[in-house]
């Protein structure tokens, strides 16, 4: 039997992750929007009340939670700021590596640190000339002795410019592309280390995010987290688990941008009446819940299956761009209701409508989700009905009338190319619609033993 409703422990969490929102987060989210910087008190409380590195295994000294776990505190966070959200959220990417790894030596050093100490880890796999394509790594490291030396630059690093640690991705040989990938745990401080400025952008202001330099740092072996053969799964693996939380993202951003728009038309007078009396407030609302419900079924069902050890790699793309394109249609409809206030920077649609911008590009834009899911619905996907050359349709004759053995005119021969079907011991010498040769007839009496 399905059910839809949270555990009492996830309700728990989830009043603990709104409370949080509400009283911590929404005050202070147009003021570090504004000025650009990501607030690390805020970060600190979230560590210190247990909302950040819940899902480290409890074997490490986390509290062993799951992606719904996860999913159900990024859309409370987001709802108050999605910029900050980001930011608290990081830690989580930057982990699975980690988590996932086979390194027992890095997780017994590394994830106690974390979970214990208020430390912060990033994910980093762009590069200032790719993103999508994560074969087109550049960044290099060598083998030396005990040792890999890491030279290069990753980009887009969210919350690089104040992380402890690195989970980074790099190759032994650029010419290898996937073959080639291998990932390391990084730490801030060594040498040969340095930290870009903060990258200014439309949104997600109040989320830091950087370039990291590598020249000659030298990464200890023991701090490999994946090799050549195994490191681009790793990342794949690692987005499987937290693409699910970019479509809580999402969903948390809309939802606000919706309950603003309803609070708004339930008071807002136009023509003599609330416009929320007018259809077609009422169907841009009616509009905007439903892909807030339907997008946040997708993230937990996502979400859902990576905690059950049920490959999420699809279901997580799908919920990742439906998610956040129905996310920006809302917003953006929100904004609508709003008329000229909504493009102010008075009301908080345009802050969200910048912000929610961003979650179509990154952990992998919608063009490569549709690449994802297009290729699995291709080869991966098993179909129910049979193909249509098979399909045991009778147009001119009832189906319990046709038996071949007794009246072997009652074949029915479908025509591959229009469909046409022919009754008759032999297929037609050419196809009165499509004028294709018998060749192109099949026997749908063979599809029906089959």
């Amino acid at each position: 039997m399905l059910n839809f409703n949270l555990s009492p422990e996830l309700l728990e969490i989830q009043k603990k992750a709104r409370e949080f929102a509400l009283k911590e987060v929404l005050p202070v989210a147009a003021y570090y929007d504004k000025i650009g910087k990501t607030p690390i008190d805020i970060l600190r409380k979230a560590f210190d009340i247990g909302i950040i590195n819940g899902d480290i295994p409890k074997k490490y000294g986390g509290k062993g939670h799951g992606v719904l776990e996860a999913v159900v505190i990024v859309e409370e966070i987001a709802a108050a700021c999605p910029g900050i959200a980001t930011s608290v959220f990081d830690n989580s990417l930057g982990m699975e590596p980690v988590i996932l790894s086979d390194n027992e030596t890095a997780k017994e050093k590394y994830l106690p640190k974390i979970a214990n100490d208020f430390r912060l880890i990033s994910f980093a796999t762009s590069e200032p000339t790719m993103g999508s394509d994560v074969s087109g790594l550049r960044c290099t490291a060598t083998e030396d002795g005990d040792d890999y030396i890491l030279n290069g630059t990753k980009y887009w690093v969210t919350n690089g410019g104040i992380a402890d640690y690195f989970s980074i991705f790099a190759t032994v040989d650029p010419k290898a592309a996937h073959q080639g990938i291998c990932a390391f745990l990084v730490e801030k401080e060594w040498d040969g280390v340095t930290v870009g400025k903060a990258i200014p952008k439309l949104g997600q202001r109040a989320s830091n995010t950087c370039g990291i330099h590598f020249e000659n740092v030298r990464v200890p072996k023991e701090n490999m987290l994946a090799g050549p053969d195994k490191g681009f799964i790793l990342a794949m693996r690692t987005f499987s688990h937290t693409r699910p939380a970019i479509g809580a993202f999402a969903v948390g951003a809309a939802r606000s941008a919706m309950e603003y728009a309803i609070d708004y038309a339930k008071k807002r007078r136009a023509f003599g009446t609330k416009i929320a009396n007018f259809q077609a407030i009422q169907f841009k609302l009616a509009e905007m819940y439903q892909k807030v419900e339907t997008s946040r079924l997708l993230t937990w069902k996502a979400a859902w299956e990576a905690d059950n050890g049920i490959d999420p790699t699809i279901t997580a793309s799908i919920s990742k761009f439906y998610a956040t394109e129905a996310a920006l249609e809302v917003v953006s409809e929100a904004l609508q209701i709003f008329g000229g206030y909504g493009y102010t920077r008075m009301y908080p649609i345009e802050k969200l409508f910048r912000d929610t911008r961003l979650y179509r590009i990154y952990e992998g834009t919608s063009e490569i989700q549709r690449m994802i899911v297009s290729g699995h619905a291709m080869a991966g996907y098993q179909p129910v009905m049979p193909p249509l050359e098979d399909l045991p349709l009778h147009i001119e004759k009832d189906p319990s009338e046709v038996n071949v053995e007794e009246d072997p005119d009652s074949h029915a021969w479908r025509c591959r190319i229009c469909g046409y079907v022919h009754y008759g011991e032999e297929a037609p010498d050419k196809c009165p619609y499509c004028f294709f040769p018998a060749s192109a007839f099949k026997d749908t009496a063979e599809a029906d033993k089959e």
